[in-house]
């Protein structure tokens, strides 16, 4: 079977550092993936590519079958690939209730009264409900990444594209974050998860691939690529031998 998503021989430089030398990347429909790397390898920028915010030097971001290189991200965001950023960035003025309705009419591109009733059940399912009419400028970190997470859903994505969500949480939040994520993975959403909270990927992904020096130098069962040497001293800083 095809994958859902591929980025295929994919190169990109800013100036002279390379964070993609002719990468491959292909991601099975239904398939949970984790990526670490170091600060700075270019995992995000690979979300940037995928997504369409980023252009390539060279190489194909292939979706369901589909050449979508040159698309726009909005396009590509109706086609049905979705992300959440390292950052939350919400309409900070707007309500939670009002963020996730305008993520799900423009996806849809359907009236807003037309998705409130989806949207009404998104917020419970991400446990935001209660939160519905609060401003998103003051949500607590954790209420901020639910919002983030629940908006990216209500554009009713076959890939999301997950960039660090679990960054800044108790453990007891991430957690709860963890078994949303399951959840979503459950509904038949493909997962494509960077990370740093290592526990947290060891709890979800299905494969593990470590960024460096603009390739992946590591890829597999996931405790199998954390036990690695080789991700032991690139990723953590930990010599090979000691």
């Amino acid at each position: 079977m095809a994958p859902i998503l591929a980025l295929d021989n994919i190169s990109k430089r800013f100036g002279a550092v390379v964070v993609a030398d002719s990468i491959g990347l292909e991601l099975a429909e239904g398939e949970a993936l984790g990526i670490i790397g170091p600060n700075g390898a270019g995992k995000t920028t690979l979300f940037g590519i995928a997504t369409g915010t980023v252009a390539p030097n060279a190489g194909r971001v292939v979706y369901a079958g589909e050449d979508i290189t040159r698309l726009p991200p909005e396009r590509r965001c109706r086609k049905g690939i979705a992300r959440s950023f390292q950052i939350p960035q919400p309409f900070s003025g707007m309500t939670v209730f009002e963020n996730v309705v305008v993520a799900a009419a423009f996806a849809g591109n359907s009236s807003e009264a037309s998705v409130y009733d989806s949207c009404a059940d998104l917020l419970g399912r991400c446990g935001l409900a209660d939160k519905a009419n609060r401003r998103a400028g003051r949500l607590t970190l954790l209420d901020r990444k639910r919002l983030e997470l629940a908006r990216a859903l209500a554009t009713c994505p076959r890939v999301l594209l997950l960039d660090e969500v679990a960054g800044g949480l108790t453990e007891h939040e991430c957690a709860t974050l963890v078994a949303l994520i399951k959840d979503v993975r459950a509904s038949g959403v493909s997962i494509v998860w960077i990370e740093h909270v290592v526990h947290a990927l060891l709890a979800t992904v299905d494969r593990l691939l470590v960024l460096h020096g603009g390739k992946f130098i590591a890829e597999g069962e996931p405790h199998a690529v954390i036990k690695s040497p080789q991700v032991a001293e690139i990723y953590m800083g930990i010599e090979a031998d000691a």
